[in-house]
């Protein structure tokens, strides 16, 4: 297997081109590899600049989750700290748990975020909503939002063999109207469900709470509620 490393975005593209496989940390295609065959080419962005920006309002695809700091959100921080053991957040990726992974942790908090994608294709770079990049699983750049007023993240308990655990995400944004926004996102098994609702400075949780079960969020089982409920009652207190 030859692997490439490229330092630019149009060695990238040159990569591309000649249909190299992006592997990220590779710890979600290693073993598949190793019982099906190595692919001819593939390729890293460790190298890239830019797939490795982290930032307020940025976060690279190249990025390893063990680098996701305090200087983004905290909704993206707990959610990158929760992920595996540290062995394997010494070597995952950003996009790689976004664009390969079935659990996709870290996609709650980019819900909540709002953020949009940057992709690389053959043709150059382009910006998509994160429907798009589940659905089609682009080569993910980097992660581009607002900066929220304040965020939360929690993973719930979940058994050994089980189910995936319950992710609740939460963020609050200042929308252009001089009202906010908060957004939820719950992973629920290995779906992924997303709910926001306006609030002015005496709206209270239990107005929220109404919108969101109004909204998809409305399906989800019992046990995801208190921590929803506990993280709208937080944020609401920055607003």
């Amino acid at each position: 297997m030859l692997l490439r490393f490229p330092l630019s975005v149009s060695e990238a593209q040159e990569c591309l081109a000649e249909e190299a496989v992006p592997i990220g940390g590779a710890t979600l295609v290693w073993a598949t590899w190793q019982r099906d065959g190595f692919p001819q080419r593939a390729m890293s962005l460790r190298d890239l600049p830019e797939a490795n920006v982290i930032g307020r309002e940025s976060l690279g695809g190249a990025v390893v989750l063990n680098r996701v700091d305090e200087r983004v959100p905290d909704v993206l921080r707990l959610a990158a700290a929760t992920i595996g053991t540290g062995a394997v957040r010494r070597t995952a990726t950003v996009g790689g748990n976004i664009v390969g992974s079935a659990l996709r942790c870290l996609l709650p908090a980019a819900l909540v975020l709002d953020a949009r994608a940057r992709v690389l294709e053959a043709d150059g770079i382009h910006e998509t909503d994160l429907a798009e990049v589940t659905a089609k699983r682009p080569l993910l750049l980097s992660l581009h939002w607002r900066a929220p007023l304040a965020s939360a993240y929690r993973k719930l308990p979940g058994e050994a063999g089980g189910p995936p655990p319950l992710v609740v995400a939460a963020a609050l944004h200042a929308d252009a109207d001089g009202r906010n926004r908060l957004r939820v996102a719950v992973r629920d098994g290995y779906d992924v469900l997303s709910g926001s609702a306006a609030c002015a400075a005496d709206t209270d949780a239990e107005q929220v709470l109404r919108a969101l079960r109004r909204q998809h969020l409305g399906d989800l089982p019992d046990e995801a509620w208190p921590t929803i409920t506990d993280q709208v009652c937080d944020l609401l207190g920055h607003g």
